[in-house]
């Protein structure tokens, strides 16, 4: 769901910058377009990914594509000063907490969107807004978002593995509506085998239940005031 989203939109990704995905998953993913010329892993952890190497090898071996680099920095600091760079980040960090606080700050939403060509877009995970505890999260990274890109809309998944099984993503972008936008002829000529994703799946996707409506709607109008 965070790759083929936005590979459903966007109609011509050459550069991507995936900043975690260790494991290689979505890497494997963006090997399937053949389009795509160059795909940068940045994983700060060097430890993670050889372990995923050896443990995940179903999902690592995407790091194996020919397009694929592995830079092992922390993300914010591959994106300082970066401009005009990329078509397509996605960032695949899943915790505002710890090492990887820096990658859900203001200063990081408005270093991608420098670091992106005019039709950029940006893909990352939005966490679950189901418990409490985790509501004031999803509710700092729709604001930022919000507040960085013209465009900035929130899509859910069904993740066993996640907290309440419940999952978001969000998606911003200079140009492109993730819905307005969607190619699904594109897109589904390309026969690309999927378990979850469908075009049909991307529309609906977007159609939240309404208390997560209500509280991005909430940060939308204190952006606004």
């Amino acid at each position: 769901m965070i790759v083929h989203v936005p590979m459903a939109v966007h109609p011509n990704v050459r550069k991507v910058l995936v900043i975690g995905g260790g494991d290689g998953g979505v890497a494997r993913e963006l090997s399937h377009y053949d389009e795509i010329e160059q795909i940068i892993v940045v994983e700060p952890d060097e430890m993670f990914v050889n372990v995923c190497r050896e443990f995940f090898p179903d999902n690592a071996k995407g790091l194996d594509d020919p397009r694929v680099s592995v830079i092992n920095r922390d993300g914010l600091r591959v994106l300082r000063g970066k401009q005009d760079e990329y078509d397509l980040i996605i960032n695949d960090s899943t915790d505002p907490f710890g090492h990887t606080a820096g990658l859900f700050t203001k200063e990081f939403y408005g270093s991608c969107f420098k670091a992106l060509h005019e039709d950029g877009i940006m893909v990352y995970q939005h966490g679950s807004p189901f418990f409490d505890e985790d509501e004031e999260a999803c509710r700092a990274m729709h604001r930022k978002a919000y507040k960085s890109f013209p465009i900035s809309r929130v899509y859910q998944a069904h993740i066993p593995t996640c907290p309440s099984g419940y999952w978001l993503f969000g998606f911003a972008s200079k140009k492109y509506h993730p819905l307005h936008d969607l190619d699904a002829a594109r897109w589904n000529a390309r026969g690309l085998k999927t378990w979850y994703y469908t075009t049909n799946l991307h529309t609906g996707a977007f159609m939240l239940p309404k208390y997560v409506e209500d509280l991005l709607e909430e940060e939308e109008r204190a952006e606004k005031k």
